[in-house]
């Protein structure tokens, strides 16, 4: 198909795929990228982000976002920036979609703390645990394992990836997506922008939520700069807004001003990269220096913003204190799995009785715990203990 769009020279083109690892017949209304994006909203993984957290664990407050409505967040960003610098919007939405399909429970506290367990076996990442997931763990065609996504896509998934873990997935599939983090080269535009556009709108969601919370304040905010430049252009327009019954519009205004600041800024800055790199096509995008990137003054302006976040409300005490529970729940969920299999649901317990040998068995079990929505994880503990450690 046709884009409805024009694309740039270095955008990636599904009629140029590097295909998938089964062949499928070709859709006659969809490209090969929007099937992707298809595949990845109608997959079991992608329903279970709606309960799984972003910074507040569900039960905290229903306006707080989650890990659904922060990846819908993403995939908007991505698609808006992608218009703009003539990529593939639809590949762009897709790996934004798919991108936290891994994480586990309780954010990056779950993370951690499953990582931890399976430090002998491997360790746990959740954008390993994406790509694992689209290519075996969902189960809904016949003919194999896996969303079978294009290339393109499943490269875009895999953010980030360890020495070790890009030699095994090289050796499974040699030139694959392991390939360039042996190779040292660079994803995709397409790739590059999601992973870009993530920090963009976690930074900004997360002071949303952060304020609505009470555990972050307007003044505190004016401490860091990016925020303050723009709480000041607001207030200066709006001064009605200084007032305590314009607090909710001055920080909606705010963060929405910050983040076509930012929007805006990565454009321009990516632009002019690529204006002087001027790549022939993908290929040549993937041999040079990342190109899609904030200016200086907007990635140290992000870059505070996103340690402000990190010291008052990422380790914030009540944050902490919940995310300390979430990590037991976690921990203990592992080890009564590891001890006697046969507490998990049959399927599941069927596939750790069958596996080779102890990594694969400790790798179902860790497949189980970073499939589970806060609250399924919350009950099987209750069930498992008796204790209930969170609300």
């Amino acid at each position: 198909m046709t884009p409805v769009f024009p694309l740039a020279a270095w955008a990636c083109d599904p009629a140029r795929s590097r295909g998938r690892r089964y062949p499928v017949t070709p859709d006659p209304t969809r490209s090969s990228y929007q099937r992707d994006r298809d595949r990845i909203v109608h997959s079991s993984a992608f329903r279970r982000l709606e309960y799984k957290t972003q910074v507040f664990v569900n039960h905290e407050g229903d306006l707080f976002r989650t890990r659904l409505t922060h990846t819908l967040e993403v995939a908007q960003l991505g698609r808006s920036i992608a218009r703009a610098l003539a990529l593939n919007e639809d590949l762009v939405e897709a790996i934004c979609l798919a991108h936290d399909l891994g994480h586990t429970p309780f954010g990056h506290a779950g993370q951690e703390a499953l990582n931890d367990c399976m430090r002998a076996w491997g360790g746990f990442e959740h954008n390993l645990q994406s790509l694992r997931l689209v290519d075996f763990l969902e189960q809904r065609y016949p003919a194999y394992d896996g969303l079978n996504l294009s290339f393109e896509a499943r490269e875009g998934i895999l953010k980030h990836c360890s020495r070790r873990n890009a030699e095994l997935l090289e050796a499974r599939e040699p030139g694959g997506v392991g390939a360039r983090f042996l190779r040292g080269e660079q994803p995709s535009l397409e790739a590059q922008l999601c992973n870009l556009v993530d920090a963009i709108a976690y930074s900004a969601h997360d002071v949303d939520d952060g304020v609505r919370s009470h555990l972050l304040t307007l003044d505190q905010l004016r401490e860091v700069p990016l925020v303050a430049r723009y709480l000041a252009q607001v207030v200066a327009e709006y001064p009605r807004l200084a007032r305590p019954e314009g607090a909710r519009r001055l920080r909606h205004e705010t963060i929405r001003r910050m983040l076509s600041g930012q929007v805006h800024d990565v454009i321009t800055t990516t632009r002019d990269a690529v204006e002087r790199a001027r790549p022939a096509d993908v290929d040549a995008v993937r041999r040079l220096p990342p190109l899609v990137a904030f200016s200086a003054a907007m990635g140290e302006g992000t870059q505070q913003l996103q340690q402000f976040l990190l010291r008052n409300l990422y380790r914030h005490p009540q944050v902490a204190r919940t995310m300390e529970a979430a990590q037991q729940v976690v921990r203990e969920l592992f080890t009564l799995y590891r001890e006697d299999a046969t507490r998990m649901p049959a399927d599941q317990a069927a596939q750790a009785f069958t596996a080779d040998d102890e990594a694969q068995r400790m790798r179902s079990i860790a497949d189980f715990i970073a499939g589970m929505t806060d609250r399924y994880a919350l009950r099987e503990h209750e069930r498992l203990t008796g204790r209930r450690l969170l609300p």
